[in-house]
């Protein structure tokens, strides 16, 4: 459904992604009228060129493994190749689904939807074509896109975004990847699952830097013995085309030659151009300051998603849409505790955390009221059964509620949900403790983590 010639809402939304529609298909059900608008699909960047395809390429890329790695199950299996049409259609199917489902809820909740490049020309107005779009309120959800460093030019062939990377014909024979944050790891566990020589250079001490130290550490063993290769502490320093690639040069004048260049730097928010500081948003380094209720300080302007400073993830977004729109509906909802917000990095092993690292809570409380346990996978029935490695970590407050979960191992991102109950809901140990947890399943680590940290550990060593 749409509405070309413009018109007055409740709410104008620009940008569909996880953000927009959210707010978009909340507001319509508590019976606010709500235009919708973005220059590209909607679903946003999460749907069509992020989370759901990687996370496609990331089955497909256990599924080689498991197929490699089946006799020791006592399955003989050979993996002949990877057939990236067949990997790539798969992929898609997933993609169109979920679109076709998400119209859908659109036209049945009787949003409009425009399709086509908005730009903020008054504090409740939305230009799109020519046409206006006012809303009582406006809701900023512009999204954000592929950074790249200074110097670096990205050309959608041999230095590649993860965009073009999601769209790759073919496994390449050699991969740099440039960041080792959630998606360099991602990137590179699926194209070394798939047959690649991959390296990453990361100018951060460590991998998956944003994550405990601990983590940290057993993501880059794992690596290892997965021999994906990663330089850290290495500044990328300038790219040169080869004859068969690109060679790398990072601090210290070593080099490194491959097929292909991933830059995956992190993401900028796409706010240039789109009339935001115009009509007095402020921004600093093109992210949309807001106060702790997403408001802007301008009229009835709201920001929510990656152009507002914090963790850019989809469900982040997803939830902040859901906030806004009951906050303009006069619901008076709950700010949202950005580190209660579940962190998952779909790389092989898995790490998934919800709250303060150990470092940053022994910051915020002082390292004598921080107390932290380790309970190893080994000890889990369901993890020797899928021969994965890995730990439970928990941090709390001494005599007081827990302050971080933080996992690694495989399928540990499906662990993280009663993680983030526990932190959001300021649980303690010994409260968690009396929760019965299904045998045999690997949600059990986490009873069995917070039975040992309560001080009655069974299948854990103290």
């Amino acid at each position: 459904m749409s509405q070309p010639n413009g018109g007055t809402f409740d709410i104008v939304i620009l940008g569909a992604g996880s953000g927009g529609y959210a707010a978009a298909l909340r507001a319509a059900e508590l019976n606010l009228s709500v235009a919708l608008i973005d220059k590209a699909e909607l679903g946003g960047t999460c749907l069509h060129r992020g989370c759901i395809p990687t996370k496609a390429l990331l089955h497909a890329a256990e599924i080689a493994d498991q197929t490699r790695e089946s006799e020791q199950f006592g399955v003989k299996a050979d993996l002949v190749g990877i057939d990236m049409a067949g990997v790539n259609a798969y992929k898609d199917g997933v993609v169109a689904r979920l679109y076709k489902g998400l119209q859908g809820l659109l036209k049945q909740e009787k949003i409009t939807l425009v399709q086509g490049a908005g730009k903020l020309v008054a504090k409740d107005t939305v230009e799109v074509d020519g046409q206006r779009y006012t809303g009582r309120n406006v809701i900023l959800a512009t999204g954000s896109y592929s950074r790249t460093i200074p110097g670096l030019e990205i050309d959608g062939k041999r230095v590649i975004a993860s965009e073009h990377a999601l769209k790759l014909d073919r496994v390449p024979s050699s991969a740099i990847v440039l960041g080792g944050g959630v998606i360099g790891v991602e990137f590179a566990s699926v194209w070394k699952s798939f047959g690649a020589d991959v390296t990453i250079i990361e100018a951060l001490p460590r991998l998956v830097a944003a994550e405990d130290e601990e983590i940290s550490k057993t993501v880059e063993r794992a690596f290892r013995k997965r021999k994906i290769n990663f330089k850290v502490g290495k500044p990328f320093e300038k790219v040169e085309h080869t004859e068969n690639g690109v060679r790398a040069t990072i601090a210290g004048g070593e080099t490194v030659e491959a097929e292909v260049l991933l830059v995956a730097v992190g993401r900028g928010p796409t706010t240039a151009n789109l009339g935001y500081e115009e009509q007095g948003v402020t921004l600093d380094r093109g992210f949309v300051i807001t106060n702790e209720r997403l408001h802007t300080g301008v009229g009835n302007i709201y920001a929510v998603g990656d152009i507002v400073p914090g963790l850019q993830l989809a469900h982040r977004g997803f939830q902040q849409g859901i906030f806004v729109a009951e906050e303009i509906a006069g619901l008076k909802p709950a700010p949202i505790d950005e580190a209660g917000i579940p962190r998952v990095t779909y790389s092989d092993p898995e790490v998934a955390s919800v709250g303060l690292t150990e470092t940053k809570a022994k910051e915020q409380y002082g390292a004598d009221k921080v107390s932290t346990y380790n309970y190893n996978l080994g000890g889990n029935g369901k993890s020797q059964i899928l021969k994965t490695a890995g730990f439970v970590k928990l941090v709390r407050l001494n005599d007081g509620p827990v302050l971080g979960v933080h996992m690694v191992g495989a399928r540990m991102g499906e662990l993280v949900g009663e993680a983030q109950l526990i932190y959001n809901w300021e649980a303690f140990p010994e409260e968690v403790a009396q929760l019965v947890h299904a045998h045999p399943t690997q949600n059990e680590a986490l009873g069995e983590a917070f039975l040992a940290l309560s001080g009655k550990p069974l299948h854990a060593h103290s």
